[in-house]
């Protein structure tokens, strides 16, 4: 029935298809209006003229100078119509260079006439499907200085096109500047500016989109806003009268988003009167149960990104017109839109402050809904529930009560041993970080579930951020762990693995992997019992690092990783061994950092500490190598942060002193 379908199009066409090739102009014509009137409003229509092959004929068409300019417009419209069409048609349009036919005939066309409005109107129904073709549209100066005119003084049609067009395109630091040169600020201001009056929505709103796309993440184009005029009005001025309860609702959405964007790229400071009784205000307000779904997800996603790391907003907001109960309400919402915004704005402002944490926590029923987030078939809802369960899980107190309650700890695992993308587990491996500290109940069931060896996969990823929340979770639950877990731990990472770690390219992982290191040597018999088969090893570790040309910070690890050892019965015969890490212990007694110095003093205070077997023989060895007279040197000194520090290890030796 399809193909005869289509047969019978072709047929009934034959006729003025075939017209479209005359030479005769008013033929032309003629057959390009037929074709328009049969193809608008019909998707079959419009497929089957581009099965038909007719596309190639349209473009010749509308690119021809010679023709009669009827012919071109007539030409154009029709193939604007065919881009209305299904996905599957616009895809075969961009694919047969009809979005770089247009842009084209945009450098060439006269800006007031028909013809560049037409062209106009193609392109932008070729760019609101997705994915855009925004390679048609080069980064040219000439050209977008070209379209900033159109957007500045064409027809309102023309201008609300090419805004919308070029707000698609805008998609990255280079687009954002160049259309910053050209004078896109500029064509913006005009729009929103309405006399005493508002514009109207099909203006404001492509032009506010524009505004965006070019501040997000961008200080010098934001700035160039900040002080861009038009009539003596500046764009954040129009901006704020375009907030108030009198606008349409996405007229106001969108002029607080330029705020918040503008804000962000930290050309409006947190304690500017135009975010704080603007945006918002604005934003609280469109989060409420009288909105719409549509403008309440788009407003909490919004304030969530204004707030994400300003603690002075996240308050505010807080007690923003019942935000919390509209939040609440708008997880309720069928959308996944909804639910993502909502949650992430639920992160943001628990990002900080535990008394507002405590108030999200304790909304009704949240926490069933960040579970069942977690488990939502939209990647999207399940990353934003994430999101919040991360910022909730800085809370001490919840991570004993509540999480335990709900056991969040379950999906979560579930949910990164799925395979989930970069985003998610880097988000969900630091809400590890913070399951698996030594007061949280989830980390037994979380051993359990195999979190030791999930982790130690993470330390090799090639990704920075995960490699350090491996570690840094693995850290946390060596912290006053068990032996068998530390063991464990070692086994599973693997002494290759560390050393991998500790001359990692990130620092921080260093430092974590160090810090891992200490805790696993904590406790006189853990510390013995992982020396006698991981000696070489560690000592290896803490050399290289205190050889190396390492922060103090890292270093400072190191020789706390050595005083540790110098705790452990038999671990400090494995110091007093090794020449060099005594020698070295000198040298970090001597060392201008006082935080070093301090680290070195634990180490010697440890070693030479009396009433222990051995301790005399130690003390006259470390006096021979110049441990005693350091101390003594540090004690001259009279560092009244070092002192009482200084006095307790020299007391230790006995005839030395």
């Amino acid at each position: 029935m399809q193909q005869l379908t289509v047969f019978m199009d072709i047929e009934s066409s034959r006729s003025y298809m075939d017209e479209l090739y005359s030479h005769d102009g008013a033929r032309v014509v003629e057959a390009l209006v037929t074709l328009k009137n049969t193809v608008i409003g019909s998707n079959r229509q419009k497929g089957s003229v581009i099965q038909q092959g007719i596309v190639p004929r349209l473009l010749q068409l509308m690119a021809d100078e010679t023709l009669d300019p009827n012919i071109r417009l007539e030409a154009t419209i029709t193939v604007g119509s065919l881009a209305k069409g299904t996905a599957e048609n616009v895809a075969a349009l961009v694919e047969q260079g009809t979005a770089t036919v247009l842009v084209e005939l945009l450098k060439t066309v006269p800006v007031e006439s028909k013809l560049a409005e037409a062209v106009l109107c193609a392109l932008r129904s070729v760019f609101l499907h997705p994915p855009a073709p925004v390679a048609a549209l080069p980064a040219d100066m000439r050209l977008l200085t070209r379209l900033t005119q159109i957007a500045r003084e064409a027809s309102p049609t023309a201008r609300a096109c090419v805004v919308r067009i070029l707000s698609i395109w805008c998609g990255s630091p280079l687009e954002q500047e160049a259309l910053c040169a050209s004078g896109a600020c500029a064509a913006v201001a005009a729009m929103l500016h309405n006399g005493r009056g508002s514009p109207p929505p099909a203006r404001a709103l492509p032009a506010l989109d524009l505004l965006a796309a070019m501040c997000f993440e961008n200080a010098s184009v934001s700035q160039v806003a900040m002080n861009t005029r038009h009539n003596d009005r500046a764009i954040p001025e129009l901006l704020t009268y375009l907030v108030s309860r009198d606008k349409p609702l996405p007229v106001a959405m969108g002029a607080a988003r330029c705020l918040t964007y503008i804000h962000r790229a930290d050309a409006l400071t947190a304690d500017d009167s135009r975010v704080v009784f603007g945006a918002l205000p604005c934003l609280a307000r469109l989060c409420t149960k009288e909105m719409p779904e549509e403008i309440r997800a788009t407003a909490a996603e919004t304030l969530a990104y204004l707030a994400e790391v300003d603690t002075s907003l996240q308050r505010l907001a807080a007690i923003s017109n019942h935000l919390m109960s509209s939040l609440a309400d708008i997880v309720n919402c069928n959308s996944a839109a909804a639910k993502q915004g909502a949650f992430k704005c639920f992160a943001s402002l628990g990002a900080n402050d535990e008394d507002i944490r405590k108030r999200i926590i304790e909304t009704h029923g949240l926490m069933v809904h960040i579970v069942n987030g977690m488990n939502n078939p939209e990647p999207a809802v399940r990353l934003a529930a994430v999101r919040c369960l991360h910022s909730l899980s800085r809370s001490v107190q919840q991570l004993r009560t509540t999480f335990q309650d709900h056991a969040v700890w379950r999906p979560l695992m579930q949910l990164l041993s799925d395979s989930p993308e970069t985003e998610l587990l880097t988000v969900g491996s630091s809400t590890l970080c913070n399951l698996l500290l030594e007061f949280s109940p989830a980390k037994e069931p979380m051993l359990d579930q195999g979190a030791v060896e999930m982790l130690c996969n993470l330390t090799k990823r090639p990704e920075a951020a995960l490699r350090l929340n491996g570690i840094w979770a693995l850290m946390n639950m060596a912290f006053q762990a068990e032996q068998k877990v530390k063991q464990r731990i070692l086994s599973c990472l693997g002494t290759e693995q560390m050393f991998r770690l500790l001359s990692d390219a990130d620092t921080r992982v260093i430092m974590k992997t160090l810090g891992l290191l200490r805790n696993l040597l904590s406790t006189r018999q853990h510390i013995d019992a992982i020396m006698s088969e991981y000696s070489s090893q560690v000592m290896q570790a803490v050399i290289v690092v205190l050889e190396g040309s390492y922060p103090a910070e890292v270093k400072e690890q190191a020789l706390c990783i050595l005083g540790n050892l110098g705790d452990g019965e038999k671990a400090k015969d494995l110091i007093m061994a090794n020449e060099d890490v005594l020698r070295k212990l000198v040298d970090y007694l001597a060392h201008p950092e006082s935080k070093l110095q301090e680290a070195a003093l634990f180490v010697a205070g440890n070693l030479v500490w009396r009433g222990e077997a051995g301790a005399a023989a130690r003390q006259a060895r470390l006096a021979s190598l110049g441990v005693l007279r350091a101390l003594q040197l540090l004690r001259a000194r009279r560092d009244p942060h070092l002192h009482d520090k200084v006095k307790t290890a020299l007391a230790q030796f006995n005839e030395f002193t």
